[in-house]
């Protein structure tokens, strides 16, 4: 081989060696990104660990705050504010009832016929109406003249010679899901408007009585027997179909919940007196708070960046507002330490873009190459050609985030049945169950009642919440508690309430 041989030779072999170099050089770059990624989310799974310890002590954090709030005003991060509802329906009611549900940027009218024990629900019926946005920031009188005459209307469309006797006044339950200060099981203050709404001149009127004088404007026989929330709709509907029912739950874009509790346990109003000797507590549970929740850098700064910081802890941990934001945000920060993503920091720098739904759509997708994941990437966040084992790491990121929220509201719904005894301990010390047959012959049979999105349409986020009440309970508490799924507490629900209010209706259920 001669001089030039050799120099091409010893050329070529240093390119090969120097392209060597390189293609090891970017792997080592790729594996330590990669690493990054991992140790963001063994982060996040350290973050967000709720063992069964840390959620006992959660359910004692729950059960002694609600103490603190029925013992006094401001006791507690939890309201636990008096609904002056002291009886719920039980299948005996009859009749015709109404019920009108105003919560957002529609609302809804609901009839309901009830034929007592052997027909219960005959038929109902129920129509959307959507809110023109200028009456969102109009005047209070405007508003309710608007809804009384959509009242009006439905009225007559759906009356018939054979639904109320001619000298029977209409009944209605009045679902009104904003800050209330209640005077009475039918009339109360509004403290502030939320969800877009902004008429001043309505703050410190009695909600009640708005719609009452704009009905009687229309020429409405109609009255307002109940004024409640979506939750405790949804506790009358529960205890409607079965008598065992004693709390109920809403977690969907938001969370609540309330449930019966004895009137003399809630000192902050000494001498209540009810013919049934309790009553329901909408407890707000949204705003809970306890050292011992999990809290991550991404739930501190979703907080931060909120409307309302250091307000609804609880609610921006486990409730569907919030979820989607918070498995947006870790994968921000994974992006932020390695190319996973490609160059999509704008994307993912958008606030709730990617919503709650779509986590549900990905983490239950079972697709061998996770297709919906791939769709959803690309579609919502602009994301292309991403490897399926990126792919794998979004789904277990809405896996840890969704584990932890159903496991929260689990302890926060053994919060509950601890102050009310149905936990299978003898106090208020302990969220565990005892062993043995002692405490199983005293247990009685618990039915919460569920509505709200996220526990409904949501298969891992269900199960994930069964699976953990029943883990807190013990083996042998957790079958004598059960957690019913319920549909239109805040309409139907509110109609019958409206019927075990009734005038007609005197041999009401005692909550004791």
């Amino acid at each position: 081989m001669g001089k030039l041989g050799l120099g091409i030779a010893v050329g070529c072999a240093v390119a090969s060696c120097a392209i060597a170099a390189i293609l090891v050089s970017r792997r080592v770059k790729s594996r330590r990104k990669w690493n990054r990624v991992v140790g963001v989310l063994k982060e996040l799974e350290e973050g967000c660990s709720t063992s069964i310890g840390r959620l006992r002590q959660v359910v004692d954090a729950m059960a002694v705050e609600m103490h603190a709030g029925l013992a006094s005003e401001g006791g507690s991060k939890l309201k636990m504010l008096l609904t002056y509802i002291d009886s719920l329906p039980d299948g005996n009611e009859k009749g015709t009832y109404y019920a009108l549900d105003l919560g957002g940027t529609n609302f809804r009218v609901v009839k309901v016929q009830l034929g007592g024990k052997r027909s219960r629900i005959v038929r109902h019926k129920v129509e959307r109406q959507p809110i023109p946005p200028h009456l969102m920031t109009s005047t209070s009188e405007e508003l309710f003249d608007f809804i009384a005459l959509t009242l009006e209307q439905f009225v007559e469309r759906e009356t018939n010679s054979s639904d109320l006797p001619l000298d029977k006044k209409r009944e209605l339950g009045f679902t009104f899901s904003f800050p209330v200060r209640q005077l009475s099981a039918s009339s109360g203050i509004l403290i502030k408007w939320t969800k877009g709404f902004l008429i001043e001149d309505m703050i410190g009127k009695d909600v009640s009585e708005c719609l009452q004088q704009a009905m009687i404007k229309k020429g409405l026989d109609m009255r307002v027997v109940a004024l409640v929330n979506d939750t405790v709709g949804t506790l009358a509907l529960g205890h409607y179909h079965d008598a065992d029912t004693v709390a109920a739950v809403i977690i969907g874009t938001g969370t609540n919940a309330c449930y019966v509790e004895r009137t003399d346990a809630i000192i902050k109003c000494q001498g209540l007196l009810t013919n049934s000797g309790g009553m329901v507590v909408n407890m707000e549970w949204g705003n809970f708070w306890s050292s011992h929740l999990p809290r991550t850098s991404y739930d501190i700064d979703l907080d931060a960046e909120s409307p309302n910081p250091y307000d609804q802890g609880f609610e921006k941990m486990i409730s569907g507002m919030y979820l989607g934001d918070i498995v947006r945000r870790v994968l921000l920060r994974m992006a932020q330490e390695s190319d996973i993503f490609g160059d999509v920091a704008s994307s993912l720098s958008v606030p709730f873009i990617l919503r709650t739904p779509l986590i549900a759509a990905m983490h239950d997708d079972n697709s061998p190459d996770l297709r919906e994941v791939d769709r959803i990437l690309k579609d919502t966040l602009q994301i292309q050609e991403v490897p399926l084992k990126a792919r794998m790491l979004v789904v277990r990121v809405c896996d840890v985030v969704t584990r932890r929220a159903a496991r929260l509201a689990a302890a926060g719904i053994v919060g509950i049945l601890k102050k009310i005894g149905r936990d299978g301990s003898s106090g208020s010390t302990s969220g565990r169950s005892k062993s043995g047959g002692e405490s199983t012959n005293k247990m009685r049979r618990t039915v919460v009642a569920i509505e709200g999105g996220l526990f409904a349409s949501y298969t891992m986020f269900r199960e994930y919440l069964n699976e953990a009440v029943a883990e807190i309970l013990g083996e042998e508490i957790a079958p004598y508690v059960v957690l019913r799924a319920s549909e239109d507490g805040s309409g139907i629900g509110a109609a019958l309430l409206a019927a075990s209010h009734s005038s007609s209706n005197v041999d009401n259920v005692r909550l004791s």
